[in-house]
């Protein structure tokens, strides 16, 4: 199959687009065809070699843990899954990840696909949707009537942690330029604040929660819009990974006419 490694940590260039074996499942998993694959900031911190000490990956590597396809195969004491059911899935950062054509995951992280979206929107909700709803409802205990200051609203967090929040019944308050603030008003915003040309504490009454994906000024400004004993949950999503194509390796040969039409329009 085709596939993106990595052999050593590093910057855009280590990326090797080659052809690998395709991997074998065993009981419990599934091999799935990856229609999508999601591009995070975790990708490129591994690639990198920022977290060697606490992941112990072995090379060659293959990165990307968000995912969405078809059930190509079964495993033994599979119970849930059946070969053709669409699915998505954030799976094991331990394995090797989805920057492939197939990919093997425990059936235990695998969940079918909603019905209402297409697989590249299906491959860019895992991490940042767990993102949201841990912060939100694990760390912060969001409640309903409560009131929430989201930062950088109409980002990948960001608006799903809008749409959560609505769901959840609280008042919604969200920073982002004035380019994004009709998006955030259709999702159900409440108070849209543009941050290029105001200073959200000074506009924004107190709130029970902040959820702060920026950092910095931002994060210690939020401090003064907390009511006492209320929560500011954070989340280090800043940095965009490098647009730099990967290089292709060993015998492999392919024109980007070749490359999946999934693999070059990948949700970031």
């Amino acid at each position: 199959m085709k596939a993106v490694s990595i052999y050593s940590h590093g910057g855009p260039e280590v990326l090797c687009y080659e052809e690998i074996p395709r991997p074998r499942h065993k009981a419990g998993e599934v091999l799935v065809r990856v229609h999508a694959a999601g591009v995070n900031p975790i990708d490129w911190k591994i690639r990198e070699g920022q977290l060697h000490t606490l992941l112990h990956h072995t090379f060659p590597l293959v990165l990307g843990w968000d995912v969405s396809g078809v059930v190509e195969k079964v495993g033994p004491d599979t119970k849930r899954l059946r070969i053709g059911d669409e699915v998505f899935s954030k799976p094991d950062i331990t394995r090797d990840g989805a920057y492939a054509e197939f990919i093997v995951i425990k059936e235990s992280e695998v969940a079918l696909k909603p019905v209402s979206i297409d697989h590249v929107h299906a491959a860019a909700l895992p991490l940042a949707g767990l993102t949201a709803w841990q912060a939100l409802f694990e760390t912060a205990g969001l409640e309903a009537g409560q009131r929430i200051l989201i930062h950088a609203a109409a980002g990948g967090v960001g608006n799903i942690a809008v749409q959560l929040a609505k769901w959840k019944g609280a008042h919604v308050i969200g920073t982002s330029s004035a380019k994004n603030h009709d998006f955030l008003r259709r999702l159900g915003v409440d108070q849209v604040v543009d941050h290029e040309t105001e200073r959200f504490e000074t506009v924004v009454a107190p709130v029970d929660v902040v959820l702060d994906t920026i950092g910095g000024d931002t994060q210690t400004r939020s401090l003064k819009v907390l009511k006492p004993g209320a929560s500011l949950s954070r989340s280090s999503t800043r940095l965009p990974p490098s647009s730099r194509p990967p290089t292709r390796c060993g015998r492999a040969s392919f024109s980007p006419s070749q490359t999946p039409a999934s693999w070059r329009n990948s949700p970031v």
